[in-house]
């Protein structure tokens, strides 16, 4: 199993994982050979990488840190709820509303299930292979990293429920910003920018008085997009005035709309996300939450083609869990870009003298991920 990116791929190739809708139904079922009309339809889709079959790598898999069940349900409770809200400007006045707490505290429970069930599981990019609507995906993702970094963080169960729903509910804001705004190619201009900002404001409101919720959810959707050093929106308040679940959620929201495709620009891979945060460190985000983080994403996803800096290439097959950033690699090509009738594996972890200095026909003059 490799992870190329969709410009990549070639009539012929198979699928090794499922392309799922933003609905959660399954389009294209993993073994599906891709033709050119695929591979066109999926990139106007906006899906930018899949998992391909690959002899050299067919013993390469990976469990997904929640399950497809609960993918599914997480993915129907968000369309459902979100699109509720959409709704409800559109409504008489007086008309009443199903509360939003219980079904998504019914897929906390089952989200945290599964995170507990992996207790070593690693962050890898849970938008491969969908073809979503961005709010409802992001909120999804979102919610599941920041559900693992609070169970790694040693929260208890019911902090992380609190948390874990302030994170799938951080931008539901966005349900009541024109789509025209949210959906725009292009840059916003001040007024839809401003207007944009005041996402965040819109969450609080819908969500401080919502029954059986409680209120620091609401102030998670408040404060999200504040920072350390005061240039966060909406008030600019700084460092110990921001809850430290708005922090973390702040942290990871960050990450995840870096790393997902944009109607105006396609994603960052992790490394180079994970570089930009980092530039952050005890400004915009606290230090002590950007290496628990760092520890927990895996920057270089199972599958993904590298270069070392030996001039040999491969694909990533497996993760250290202690080294995130110094994965286990099966080198396929030679310096000289012929491919081996042997492969071999590296441990990065091990040999500290190979480093990784591309990633997808990518190279980088720079160090990858600095400070780390």
């Amino acid at each position: 199993m490799r992870l190329l990116p969709i410009s990549q791929c070639a009539p012929g190739m198979k699928l090794a994982k499922k392309i799922f809708s933003a609905d959660g139904i399954v389009l294209l079922s993993n073994h599906m050979e891709l033709t050119t009309r695929l591979i066109v339809r999926l990139e106007q889709c906006g899906v930018q990488y899949v998992y391909i079959e690959d002899p050299r790598t067919a013993d390469v898999e990976f469990e997904p840190i929640i399950s497809e069940d609960t993918f599914r349900m997480a993915i129907k409770e968000i369309r459902t709820n979100f699109r509720e809200m959409m709704d409800r400007p559109k409504r008489r006045k007086g008309a009443t509303y199903p509360y939003i707490a219980q079904p998504f505290k019914n897929l906390m429970n089952s989200i945290m299930d599964d995170l507990s069930n992996h207790k070593d599981a690693m962050i890898m990019l849970m938008n491969m292979g969908t073809v979503d609507h961005y709010l409802f995906q992001h909120s999804l993702n979102v919610c599941v990293y920041t559900t693992l970094l609070g169970l790694s963080n040693g929260y208890s169960r019911d902090e992380v429920m609190t948390l874990g729903m302030g994170a799938l509910l951080h931008d539901i804001g966005k349900t009541q910003i024109s789509t025209n705004v949210l959906t725009k190619p292009g840059t916003l201009s001040v007024d839809e920018f401003e207007m944009m900002k005041r996402h965040a404001q819109f969450g609080y409101e819908l969500l401080k008085d919502e029954p059986n919720l409680p209120l620091l959810v609401a102030h998670c959707a408040f404060q999200h997009h504040e920072r350390l050093d005061g240039s966060g929106y909406p008030r600019g308040i700084k460092g110990d005035e921001i809850h430290d679940y708005a922090k973390w959620i702040g942290l990871v929201d960050s990450y995840d709309a870096m790393t997902t495709n944009r109607v105006y620009r396609e994603p960052m891979l992790p490394h180079h996300a994970m570089e930009r945060l980092y530039a952050g460190t005890g400004t915009l985000y606290e230090q002590r939450m950007l290496q628990l983080f760092r520890d927990k994403v895996a920057i270089y996803p199972i599958g993904i083609s590298v270069k070392l800096h030996t001039g040999e290439s491969g694909v990533v097959v497996d993760l250290n869990n202690s080294y995130p950033h110094r994965p286990i690699v099966r080198v396929l090509y030679n310096e000289a870009g012929e491919e081996l009738k042997v492969p071999y594996e590296v441990d990065l972890s091990k040999q500290l003298t190979v480093m990784i200095v591309g990633v997808n026909d990518e190279e980088k003059n720079v160090p990858l991920v600095s400070g780390i």
